[in-house]
């Protein structure tokens, strides 16, 4: 077990909290950085699915496991961020110039679907980013002279200030970094006065207001914030699929992208990543297990959906703190082995807002 003496307060702002966290993590920067040399094409794509998402579970898990403010419709922000990449690469800008565009955006448009939180909260809010999702997804059809319509949109090669390419190995890179870019930004945010912010919002709103805290800057500022992440992964999407489609950014994408947060475990930066693998290597074991399942259930419609709802309830029911709580645990099992005590994490009742004076 490991005891960590603390000599000075900068100690407490580290993000590497001993040297056990700067040696793994170091490892697992160097694995992805071979990743590529090593694995097959398939599976280096699929890695880089995974950054991908793990960017835009980032930005939801920003939004809903940090300010508490959830959204149902979070898949139009990715589908603003790669249509505005599409046509901005189309037009010839150059990548970098392109992506942050397709971010702004995106966070302009989250910031105004960030106004009716001021109002509503809880099932009304999710309700309203819903709706959100639909205006979006309609305006995505029937602008067929910028977005194509249901015809869809081809996306360009990625345009370096006029070195173009296509290769999957510099793209894995490029995801890659932009994936460590945005969550050491997401730690530091949450490491400043803004994200301790959006905690005590997402804790209480009375008490945070009672603190000082502006409730509508910041949960503006989350929405904004969120939103700009989901346009990064979008724009990322759209080079990995190289073509674009207004369905590919509905309501099952939504909902898939709460199951990142939920899944992976609500409120924790790990928990982004823990359930973007979940989300992209569970259609991959489906489709393996098939073979051995018998034909009534292999080959039955909607088999996926099914097990991605069995699954959520288990989680919901068993293990609400999701995978990466689960790996806490474990975690700490081993650290306290055989001194481990039954029932020391044993889940409190935790309040919701419905619970409290606000």
């Amino acid at each position: 077990m490991r005891f960590i003496f603390k000599t000075s307060y900068d100690q407490d702002i580290r993000l590497a909290k001993h040297s056990g966290h700067v040696f793994w993590y170091g490892l697992l920067l160097a694995a992805l950085a071979l990743a590529p040399f090593v694995l097959p094409v398939f599976w280096s794509s699929l890695i880089t699915m995974v950054m991908i998402y793990g960017i835009v579970g980032l930005g939801l898990m920003l939004l809903s496991g940090f300010t508490g403010l959830f959204s149902i419709g979070h898949a139009a922000f990715m589908g603003v961020g790669a249509y505005m990449q599409a046509v901005l690469t189309a037009l010839g800008w150059p990548f970098p110039i392109a992506l942050l565009c397709s971010m702004g955006a995106a966070a302009i448009v989250g910031a105004v679907v960030g106004l009716p939180a001021l109002r509503v909260r809880g099932l009304y809010l999710a309700i309203a980013t819903l709706a959100f999702a639909f205006i979006v997804e309609e305006v995505l059809v029937r602008w067929e002279s910028v977005t194509g319509g249901n015809r869809g949109l081809a996306v360009g090669m990625i345009n370096l200030f006029g070195w173009k390419t296509s290769s999957p190995t510099v793209f894995y890179y490029i995801c890659m970094v932009l994936a460590l870019l945005a969550t050491l930004g997401a730690l530091n945010l949450l490491r400043s006065p803004t994200g301790r912010a959006f905690v005590a919002i997402r804790d209480s709103e009375v008490s945070a207001q009672s603190m000082g805290v502006t409730l509508a800057y910041y949960k503006t500022l989350s929405f904004a914030v969120s939103a700009a992440l989901a346009g990064l992964g979008g724009a990322l999407s759209a080079h990995m699929l190289r073509f674009i489609t207004p369905d590919q950014f509905g309501i099952v994408q939504s909902i898939d992208l709460l199951l990142i947060v939920m899944i992976g475990g609500l409120g924790s930066v790990h928990g982004a990543f823990f359930g973007s693998i979940f989300l992209i290597l569970t259609p991959q074991a489906i489709a393996l297990a098939k073979g051995f399942l018998p034909p009534a259930i292999g080959q039955t419609v909607g088999l996926q959906s099914v097990v991605y709802g069995l699954v959520l309830m288990a989680f919901v029911l068993f293990e609400p703190t999701g995978i990466y709580g689960r790996w806490m645990k474990i975690r700490i099992w081993f650290a306290l082995a055989p001194l481990y005590r039954r029932g020391l994490l044993k889940r409190q009742r935790s309040f919701q807002k419905t619970d409290r004076l606000a």
